[in-house]
């Protein structure tokens, strides 16, 4: 189906008292960098509430734009700054089910 978005998620476990900087980082990523690529959708940042994590859920209108935005060279020059703060791990998809009230 060509509306239903690519689903990127990114589980980012923290190193102690590192959250608050890495949100920091997210953000200002996601303002200079994810807004201005080619099918990018929307994301959402959800922080642990114990400090331990970020989760980055995004929304892509295709796989190749997924790629494109890793490849991108400004995407390459934040992925040092993130691991130092974090470890990644990410899961590319799509959505099979919803609920909501």
């Amino acid at each position: 189906m060509a509306d239903t978005p690519v689903i990127l998620i990114n589980v980012l476990r923290v190193k102690p008292g590192k959250q608050d900087a890495l949100t920091a980082l997210l953000n200002e990523n996601i303002d200079t960098v994810i807004r201005t690529l080619d099918g990018w959708k929307a994301t959402r940042l959800i922080a642990a509430a114990d400090g331990t994590g970020v989760v980055i859920h995004s929304e892509w209108q295709t796989p190749a734009a997924v790629e494109a935005m890793r490849n991108d060279p400004r995407m390459q020059a934040y992925f040092p700054r993130i691991a130092e703060l974090a470890s990644l791990e990410s899961l590319l998809g799509s959505i099979v089910s919803s609920a909501a009230r």
